[in-house]
């Protein structure tokens, strides 16, 4: 397979990698579509493939024994699913699947690995990328320990809605986000009835649309600026701008 211009800009880590890199790759990457709850791989279950995501959202979640069950991660369009691979390893503990529905683009696991044993720049992107991830990951634990639930809903908001662009409208359940903040769902009846009373959000029928990203982001709290701000740092994006003027 070959892809288009347009289909290689869509994942912002495959284009950040050198254009020998993306013509190489280009043909193993197969399209898919990436369906509501489609999962790209299981606990404890060998993975596969690995997902570079084009438009749409992926929740790594780990569950417990008891069976509930708590978003840690996400992945979108700045990156790929299926880190443990990258790592040595050919599953996990946890899971990964799509919360916010899209398309991407994949290859098997073992093609991944023998494209990353012949380029060196390849495996250094990778390895950036992983460390933007866990980096976001530390955060968000950081986040739910100081952060209200409002603002933490509000940056959930912003990180999906880079996700979508140029789109301002993406299915979002009451399930999923119950999940992200580590609420109840009634928590979540609260906080986007909140948002949608200030003119940020319209909220219906499990989609969102954003309507006032600034107001947005003047109620989220710092957690969104620092995660996209380590992005951009370590694997060179452009973004949106701080309050302040400088750029993420």
């Amino acid at each position: 397979m070959t892809l288009n211009p347009e289909d290689r800009a869509s994942n912002r880590l495959l284009v950040h990698l050198p254009q020998e890199d993306q013509e190489r790759l280009s043909r193993f990457l197969e399209p898919v579509v990436l369906e509501y709850k489609r999962p790209l791989y299981d606990a404890d279950e060998r993975i596969e493939f690995v997902h570079f995501i084009e438009s749409g959202v992926g929740s790594l979640v780990c569950a417990m024994a008891d069976g509930r069950a708590a978003e840690v991660g996400t992945v979108g369009n700045e990156g790929f699913a299926g880190l443990p691979v990258l790592l040595g390893d050919d599953r996990a503990p946890s899971s990964m699947y799509i919360q916010v529905p899209g398309r991407g683009l994949r290859m098997t696991a073992r093609i991944f690995r023998e494209q990353l044993e012949q380029s060196q720049p390849m495996r250094a992107a990778m390895l950036r990328y992983t460390h933007v991830f866990f980096n976001q990951v530390a955060q968000t634990a950081a986040c739910a320990h100081f952060h209200s639930l409002e603002q933490r809903c509000c940056r959930w908001l912003l990180m999906t809605h880079d996700r979508v662009l140029p789109s301002d409208t993406f299915v979002l359940t009451h399930e999923f986000l119950a999940m992200m903040l580590g609420v109840r769902r009634a928590g979540v009846s609260v906080a986007a009835g909140a948002l949608q009373r200030r003119g940020f959000i319209r909220y219906h029928r499990g989609r969102v649309t954003v309507i006032d990203r600034q107001g947005l982001e003047d109620c989220a709290c710092e957690c969104y600026a620092v995660a996209k701000a380590e992005f951009d740092r370590l694997l060179g994006f452009t973004g949106p701008r701080r309050r302040n003027g400088a750029r993420l």
